[in-house]
């Protein structure tokens, strides 16, 4: 699979990841890339610093006929990049109630199986393709104090293995991330040193390349996994310290 002439669709396109994966595919040769957002102007500084090739496209994932739509009005596309993602930064006890664990499963996982399953017949079509799956080191490492986005990234984490087999037979490669501390929006809580989205980029361009199955981004993200293997009991203690920064009463 070569980036080059290639065509993708990127969720949430119009920042942070998402954007970045625009431009980079675009400075990779891709001939064209739809830029899903749920604005309907929310892609139009994109649209017009790359004429008739970064192609807005109103998409919300969590709207599984949207998700449809797209895959009708994109019918060119041998490229998905599942990005779009949800964290509400709430515990899941101390939460009010189950609203933000539910719309993080929603956009994270099942927005993601929507998108794997409406464009799985077009990249079909189009010999095969790549899926790649944008997730978190708290996709393969329990983050007490990410409340539900952690355990919606473990969901996609399976479901991507899950999906990479029922493809295999179409030639469709399916792999994903393992995104650590990263400068975005989403991100603007965290502190210390973070990635440039374009590295998290460059990246998923080496993934679709390689067909990776599975790719640490970044320097945090290997750390976690090593600290993973190294000492799961000790890791998990520090977790769980984190927990005691926010206040149980409002999940914060």
């Amino acid at each position: 699979m070569k980036v080059k002439d290639s065509v993708a669709i990127v969720t949430g396109g119009n920042r942070g990841i998402g954007e970045a994966f625009v431009r980079v595919l675009l400075d990779a040769g891709a001939a064209r890339v739809y830029v899903g957002t749920r604005a309907a102007d929310g892609a139009d500084h994109l649209a017009a610093e790359f004429p008739d090739r970064a192609v807005p496209v109103t998409l919300d994932v969590a709207d599984e006929a949207a998700v449809n739509a797209a895959a009708l009005a994109c019918p060119d596309v041998n490229v998905v990049i599942n990005n779009a993602g949800a964290f509400h930064n709430q515990l899941l006890l101390a939460a009010s109630d189950l609203s933000a664990a539910r719309s993080e499963m929603e956009v994270n996982y099942f927005g993601s199986l929507a998108m794997c399953r409406a464009f799985a017949p077009v990249l079909a079509r189009n010999g095969g393709g790549s899926i790649i799956n944008v997730l978190s080191v708290g996709g393969i490492l329990p983050v007490p104090n990410m409340g539900g986005y952690s355990p919606s990234k473990f969901a996609t984490h399976a479901m991507t293995t899950i999906v990479r087999a029922e493809l295999a037979e179409q030639g469709t490669h399916v792999g994903c991330l393992i995104v650590g501390s990263v400068d975005t929006r989403m991100a603007s809580h965290v502190k210390g040193q973070k990635e440039s989205p374009e590295d998290v980029a460059r990246a998923g361009i080496v993934a679709i390349e390689k067909e990776l199955r599975e790719m640490d981004t970044d320097q945090f993200a290997v750390t976690m996994r090593a600290a993973m293997h190294r000492d799961p009991a000790a890791l998990e203690r520090r977790m769980a310290a984190m927990v005691r920064v926010k206040d149980l009463s409002t999940g914060r």
